[in-house]
């Protein structure tokens, strides 16, 4: 499918977002396992941009593998260079350009590798360092460009959630150009439901809509963590995929595949098929901060890989 149509319409694009469970060599469901559902889910569905969480360095290298020459990753390990869980976006190189791209720490101090805040009270402190990834993307054959930006939030304390959708919100409509479009995928750790003050604070700070609500049409509903258990219909949502307003999601489905009873990751990954606004239509809501993006510095030695 091209680019781009005759009417100036941009071709969809698949976007996914995929808790990919770390490696472990512990069985049941060892990576060993895993990765052969991992690699066969992902090139039957083939997404143009997969934001993915818990990846570990060589796993995020055996899916490059496997996902085959089409496709190059951007991330670094949360605790700096190849160490740590990482917040990796993987990208068809056939329909997406990497511009610019930048990683953060949900921290206060937020370009240090590895930062966590060392609060008194053990309920408010992250049990591990967590960061985003964001990545600038030109649509190839277009001059349409989208930011994406990639994260996992803390599992262990909702204060610690809390803060860092506030600063992720902040990002969001601070740090970013509020002319292009913005994609945010992610584990948040958090119900996926009006009144979670996680969800609230990305919609609404961060101006920002859920795909699965708004798309025109979708799959069946099933809660996203699993644990290697039979799905659970109508379940939790805590792997969202979000997106600017100015983004239309035609068909979003919470993938339910397995291989012989062996599923790919104990989470179960959500796609959507969105539609980029015609380049030059988005309209901002808050002062401009394109120059404030340009002046970001790559300071985690990050891996682009092709």
């Amino acid at each position: 499918m091209p680019a781009s149509s005759q009417s100036g319409e941009i071709a969809p694009l698949d976007i996914m977002t995929f808790n990919l469970r770390y490696a472990s060599a512990s069985t049941p469901h060892s990576w060993a396992e895993r990765r052969p559902v991992m690699r066969k889910l992902l090139r039957d569905e083939a997404p143009h941009l997969i934001g993915t969480q818990e990846g570990l360095y060589q796993q995020l290298r055996d899916i490059e593998q496997d996902l085959g020459a089409g496709y190059a990753w951007i991330g670094t390990g949360r605790e700096g260079g190849s160490r740590g869980e990482f917040a990796a976006i993987f990208y068809d190189t056939a329909r997406l350009t990497p511009l610019e791209y930048d990683h953060f720490w949900l921290s206060e101090t937020p370009g240090t590798i590895g930062s966590t805040d060392n609060f008194r009270k053990k309920k408010e402190r992250a049990g591990s360092p967590r960061m985003a990834t964001c990545v600038r993307f030109g649509v190839q054959g277009t001059p349409s460009t989208f930011y994406a930006v990639n994260t996992h939030l803390d599992n262990r304390s909702e204060v610690a959630r809390r803060r860092a959708a506030t600063q992720l919100a902040r990002y969001l409509t601070s740090r970013l150009d509020p002319a292009l479009p913005r994609i945010v995928t992610g584990d948040f750790n958090a119900p996926a439901t009006p009144g979670t003050s996680v969800y609230d604070t990305m919609l609404n700070a961060g101006h920002l809509v859920d795909s699965w609500t708004h798309a025109t049409t979708r799959g069946e509903h099933y809660g996203t963590w699993h644990g290697y258990q039979r799905p659970v219909p109508g379940g939790v949502r805590i792997d969202w995929i979000l997106t600017s307003p100015d983004i239309t999601t035609r068909y979003a489905a919470i993938n339910t595949y397995r291989d012989q009873g062996q599923y790919p990751s104990d989470h179960l990954p959500v796609q959507a098929v969105i539609t980029l606004p015609p380049p030059g239509s988005s309209g901002g809501r808050w002062p401009r901060a394109a120059s404030r993006w340009a002046r970001l510095r790559r300071k985690a030695g990050s891996r682009r890989r092709r």
